[in-house]
């Protein structure tokens, strides 16, 4: 008799987008291939999502959770209402549109969300909230936040809030992270807990308590460079598979 493996929760991963030129002649879709790995490491079954506003509804009925991938670009600021854009801001729009409309679906259907760095960004003003534009304008004394050391690598720490669902999963009042962002969440939305700051008093992971599974963290916990990421990829595809 054949064995008939346990079904994996299928992961939606968000696509980067490069345009024409540079590394290829056409437009051009990529991603890590660590954030799969991790993934499909953790019992998930990863399908990596391009960028198609009209198929969400199609995607929705695919998946059983979703990450959110970063990326170097930003999310107009339009979206979350400032008057102003700051020279270092980047835009991918078709991205941030699919983005923007398949997590506001999760969402309406409770699936699990991960957002990680830009993903997290993307997730906070989904979620009603703010940006900072550009770190090293807004906050003083502020840290490197991109960090010159290889993202293998820790760049700083994150001070975790006790009792939040980043502190449940982690088991950690502090953790070791890499750093790759100039934008960070400033206001949380409505509901939104913050559960994670860096010592420069940057938010570095929000949650929402009223969903079954709604975590962003600014840094990028598919490198594995901590034991409390790895607990962050098992606990987000448990949720998934329903456990």
């Amino acid at each position: 008799m054949n064995h008939i493996p346990r079904r994996r929760p299928v992961i939606g991963v968000t696509l980067d987008s490069e345009p024409a030129g540079g590394y290829a002649k056409l437009p051009w879709y990529a991603l890590r291939e660590n954030y799969c790995d991790v993934v499909a490491a953790c019992g998930g079954l990863p399908v990596a999502l391009p960028h198609e506003p009209e198929l969400v509804e199609h995607y929705l009925a695919l998946i059983d959770g979703l990450v959110v991938t970063g990326g170097a670009f930003d999310v107009d600021p339009v979206l979350y209402g400032a008057a102003e854009r700051h020279d270092t801001v980047r835009l991918k729009e078709r991205r941030t549109r699919f983005e923007w409309a398949i997590t506001e679906g999760a969402l309406a259907r409770d699936l699990p969300v991960l957002g990680i760095c830009g993903g997290q960004q993307l997730l906070n003003v989904v979620l009603g909230g703010t940006l900072i534009q550009h770190i090293p304008d807004a906050v003083a004394d502020a840290l490197a936040h991109e960090q010159p050391n290889p993202r293998t690598e820790p760049g700083h720490e994150v001070l975790v809030e006790e009792g939040t669902l980043l502190h449940r999963i982690t088991g950690a009042a502090r953790l070791p992270v890499n750093s790759a962002h100039h934008q960070a969440a400033e206001k949380a939305g409505p509901g939104i807990v913050v559960s994670g700051h860096a010592p420069d008093g940057v938010v570095e992971a929000i949650e929402d308590p009223r969903r079954r599974f709604c975590l962003g963290v600014q840094w990028h916990p598919e490198y594995l460079i901590s034991p409390g990421d790895r607990a962050i990829l098992e606990a987000f595809v448990a949720a998934s598979a329903g456990r």
